[in-house]
């Protein structure tokens, strides 16, 4: 259920995923009231977002939320909310109904619970979730070392988002669990340069956090690669 994509500049694949999104949006939106996006933070997703934005679309009936969060204020550099808010919404993609996923106080585990009741409020299948990956081979939030990747990653769980320590990265994070992504039509996995690629074509035998998207066949996957 895995299909390679590739393109000769991050440019090109910006615009084709972005075009693919807003296409996949457009089909949902003629057979029901609302669409729905999952999306990832982090640098390779920037210029997809800022072109995705440009997109023709009824986008006040859209519903966007976010794969995980670093547990960090929205104006903080790390936020992935400040990532979609400067990038997507802008001009008539403001129109579309956001759901952060940061709530106030410290206390991340019932963050987790609030964040999952909100998300029962979107339009669910996910019309699409796009994910990105890390040099480690995590995706989402789910890092090799985390204490609880493997209830991060359990298809039959219960909760669809959880606190998570990534160990190797900063920040406490928020995150979708696999069964939560999988909860989809389609799942788009982007990820840029030859390094990134190798770990992807190895994360099945290396056992890498990805690998799990990669090996399930309940939700297609496009990977979209550039150099």
């Amino acid at each position: 259920m895995n299909e390679w994509l590739f393109f000769d500049s991050r440019e090109e694949l910006d615009r084709t995923l972005a075009s693919t999104l807003a296409a996949s949006l457009r089909s949902t939106l003629e057979q029901q009231s609302r669409g729905s996006l999952a999306l990832s933070g982090g640098s390779t997703p920037r210029g997809m977002l800022r072109q995705l934005a440009g997109m023709a679309l009824a986008w006040a009936r859209v519903d966007l939320s976010l794969v995980d969060e670093r547990w960090v204020e929205p104006r903080d550099p790390d936020s992935n909310e400040r990532l979609l808010r400067e990038n997507l919404l802008q001009g008539p993609a403001a129109s579309a109904r956001f759901t952060g996923l940061k709530s106030p106080g410290d206390d991340i585990g019932h963050a987790a619970e609030l964040a999952s009741r909100r998300l029962a409020a979107l339009q669910q299948p996910f019309t699409a979730v796009v994910l990105g990956m890390g040099a480690d081979g995590h995706t989402a939030s789910w890092f090799p070392q985390a204490a609880n990747l493997a209830a991060l990653l359990d298809r039959q769980g219960q909760a669809r988002f959880a606190a998570t320590e990534p160990v190797t990265a900063p920040h406490r994070r928020l995150t979708l669990t696999l069964a939560a992504v999988l909860n989809s039509h389609h799942i788009h996995l982007q990820l840029t340069g030859a390094d990134k690629r190798a770990v992807l074509e190895s994360a099945v035998p290396d056992s890498r956090p990805v690998a799990s998207i990669l090996t399930q066949t309940r939700t297609p996957v496009t990977i979209w690669w550039a150099p």
